[in-house]
């Protein structure tokens, strides 16, 4: 073992210059990928107990009901990412179209008499002991089937008919079904991440002018199509105003947000989610969050969203091949632009539309999608160029483990 002279230690970088070497290196995306995927994950697990232990009693007398389900899912969801992260980018080109003719299938069974309703939307499946939401999975699959198609048309991007044609009625056909649910939250989504990749791929600056103003009126019209959406659009600047009303959920989350301070009332302290604060380990976990953690937990949290986003940018500025550009950036738009909307929602900032915080909040249906899209991120991430020579480097200095002496008679 060699150590290092005072003259070594002196050139060593310092202070940003270190931060920026090590941002620099090429296995910086695959660790800050894998770390922050396992913490938010860890972090949600917590929060799912600790928010849905009042309600888990009252319904079941188990406290742990809840997590219970919840961990089932990320029993489900770590394998499946460990495998997708190793899969072949082929495979997954192969069955981006398969994946989304199924989502597109399940979207429409959901239509039918094995559609379940909740919360006065029809937006739920029922498969065997499992009840799954499609339009998370739609999701992904609209991620990975336009990447696809403009991977194969990359050299044709220039024209503007190769760039509509055929994502854009695809990505309408889907968000159409997802809209008969009366599932305003998940379309946006779905138009946030079209337009990120229509940006990506160079679309001209009119159609996003076009786009923008289509959806926004769209949106404004079907928001204000339903009673209880036009009360939350209404309501949401000043939910305190109809407190007792409307005004009752956004009203509880900024309370809750306000009680923690700095450090927060400490991991199961929250006192908004006796009953008080509705859906609080679903859309409004970030409330209970921030009761028990404080801004400090907040601002780690959000934290942790930016990093998963920088590594993504990363991956998609370094690489060479579109497929893996163009889905590191949908995925970037969607984890990110999820957990804006859903802290916006908390703080009051938009509309309660329903959209939950990636990998925190409870719900397998949405949890199963987020982890397989990171597993893809992070399979990327190990098989980039410098990245691999990197582990295939460590692994071969890897010391050997000294062999077990044998035993005499």
């Amino acid at each position: 073992m060699t150590t290092a002279t005072p003259d070594e230690i002196r050139e060593r970088p310092r202070g940003l210059a270190a931060l920026k070497e090590a941002l620099e290196r090429p296995l910086t995306p695959y660790y800050l990928l894998l770390g922050c995927t396992a913490l938010l994950l860890t972090l949600g697990l917590l929060m799912v107990l600790s928010a849905s232990s009042v309600s888990s009693y009252e319904d079941s007398r188990n406290s742990y009901a809840v997590v219970e389900r919840q961990l089932i899912w990320v029993v489900l969801g770590v394998p499946a990412a460990w495998l997708v992260a190793r899969l072949p980018q082929r495979t997954l080109r192969n069955l981006s179209t398969l994946g989304l003719l199924g989502s597109m299938v399940l979207l429409a069974a959901t239509l039918t008499p094995l559609g379940v309703t909740r919360n006065h939307q029809t937006n739920w499946l029922g498969v065997g002991p499992f009840v799954i939401q499609p339009s998370e999975f739609a999701k992904l699959a609209v991620i990975l089937w336009a990447a696809h198609i403009y991977a194969n048309k990359e050299r044709r991007l220039g024209e503007l008919q190769h760039i509509i044609v055929p994502v854009v009625p695809g990505v309408g056909a889907v968000t159409a079904l997802i809209l008969l649910q009366r599932d305003l939250g998940t379309a946006l989504v779905l138009f946030a991440i079209t337009l990120s990749l229509l940006w990506v791929v160079g679309a001209p600056a009119k159609l996003f002018t076009l786009s923008a103003s289509v959806i926004a009126v769209g949106a404004f019209w079907l928001a204000t199509t339903s009673a209880e959406r036009r009360q939350r659009l209404l309501s949401f600047t000043d939910p305190f105003k109809d407190y007792h009303d409307s005004g009752w959920q956004a009203a509880h989350g900024l309370l809750a947000l306000s009680s923690g301070g700095l450090f927060g009332k400490g991991i199961g302290a929250s006192q908004q989610k006796w009953g008080t604060l509705p859906e609080s380990y679903t859309d409004y976990i970030f409330a209970v969050l921030g009761e028990e953690l404080g801004l400090v937990g907040t601002v780690f949290v959000i934290g942790l969203f930016l990093t998963i986003a920088w590594a993504a940018v990363r991956i998609a500025t370094q690489t060479r091949d579109p497929f893996v550009r163009y889905v590191s950036f949908g995925v970037m738009v969607w984890l990110l632009g999820q957990m804006i909307v859903n802290v916006g929602m908390v703080l009051s900032l938009l509309p309660v539309i329903g959209i939950p915080l990636p990998l925190v909040s409870y719900g397998g249906s949405a949890l199963l999608p987020s982890l397989i899209a990171l597993g893809i991120l992070i399979g990327f991430a190990r098989r980039e160029p410098e990245a691999a020579a990197a582990l295939a480097a460590r692994k071969r200095n890897r010391p050997a483990r000294p062999a077990q002496q044998s035993r005499g008679l």
